[in-house]
């Protein structure tokens, strides 16, 4: 009898599987998941899988006692998915890649190998492509998940302060959710996101002295206090961009365009704004255009192409990187480019 065929008279001798394996039910899963941007279906039913203490073990030689939990391979995984929880079929073992691979690599999930000879679990998976690689919830992650209603959070945000990836994914998460309301923005939305999420993750030390995001006064009062300070004089003549900022430590200025009609960091306007900063005696100055999400950004540079080189992107719905724009020419003769021929 193949797998799959145990697998459905399992599903058969329960007619509709409804547990909740160590105490927890999906919903916990699923808000846990929710942090980290992995609350995706498939995620939270293969970690419900790896919590599952009632099932003996699908290894055949697994010794008595054996659970589900203590360790499954991707085919236990598809199936238990599958089959057991969903009644219909295994998961395609080819998309492990999007239900075992991002809990993986945050350390939610850790691989094992099932020492059939000896009857163990051992860590990793010393035996490249063997039926016995299996995988199975690393214990503080499972710790989360058990935790009661008054410690799990808690625990969630010290488990993701130990790990710069796993932050990456809060951060990703946040902004998932923060983006759902700047689709179709307006722009003034997406410069709030800028300055409450760009600014402190990859320009810390530098001070918003400038923001363009009314159709009234454009240089207010306490604007130009805080171009004052930073010895910058904005005249007619110069373009306004959305966000002007200023390092006091390098002095160094950055300007941010916040894009959802036109208003790219282009050659133009590089060029006049690095005029002022070479007016105002300026160290230097950098650039970022940022979009609402990826299909602004696609929709606007494959009509127009018009992203200034040495300038950074920035999407506000895949908020944890920023792209930098490079010319290839400057690539070239740098030697970090190689062109093969024949």
């Amino acid at each position: 009898m193949s797998l799959e065929e145990k697998v459905r008279a399992l599903r058969e001798q329960r007619a509709q599987y409804e547990t909740r394996p160590q105490g927890v039910g999906k919903d916990r899963i699923r808000a846990v998941l929710r942090r980290i941007d992995c609350d995706t279906i498939d995620m939270v039913d293969v970690v419900f899988a790896l919590l599952d203490n009632e099932m003996d073990s699908w290894f055949s030689k697994a010794p008595e006692g054996t659970k589900f939990s203590d360790g499954a391979t991707t085919a236990h995984l598809g199936s238990h998915v599958g089959i057991l929880q969903r009644g219909g079929n295994k998961l395609d073992r080819e998309g492990r890649d999007y239900w075992i691979k991002p809990l993986r690599d945050l350390g939610a999930i850790e691989p094992i190998y099932f020492d059939s000879d000896r009857g163990i679990f051992i860590p990793g998976h010393p035996v490249p492509k063997s039926s016995n690689s299996a995988y199975r919830l690393s214990e503080g992650f499972r710790a989360i998940l058990v935790a009661s209603e008054e410690d799990w959070k808690e625990m969630l945000t010290d488990w993701i302060r130990e790990d710069r990836i796993r932050e990456r994914a809060e951060l990703q998460a946040r902004m998932a959710e923060r983006s759902k309301h700047i689709v179709d923005t307006k722009h003034s939305d997406l410069i709030a996101v800028c300055k409450e999420v760009y600014v402190p993750s990859f320009l810390p030390g530098y001070q918003v002295i400038f923001v363009d995001e009314t159709d009234g006064e454009r240089v207010t009062g306490e604007a130009l206090d805080s171009l004052s300070e930073a010895g910058i004089a904005i005249t007619l003549k110069d373009p306004m961009p959305d966000i002007l900022l200023w390092d006091p430590s390098t002095d160094w200025l950055w300007v941010i365009e916040a894009v959802t009609s036109d208003g790219e960091v282009d050659i133009h306007k590089l060029s006049q704004l690095t005029q002022l900063a070479d007016r105002s005696g300026k160290a230097g100055i950098g650039f970022t255009t940022a979009y609402p999400s990826w299909k602004d950004a696609a929709r606007r540079q494959s009509q127009h192409k018009n992203i200034a080189p040495n300038t950074f992107i920035w999407i506000a719905e895949d908020p944890s990187k920023q792209l930098h724009v490079l010319e290839m020419l400057r690539l070239i003769n740098s030697g970090n480019w190689r062109i093969d021929a024949d």
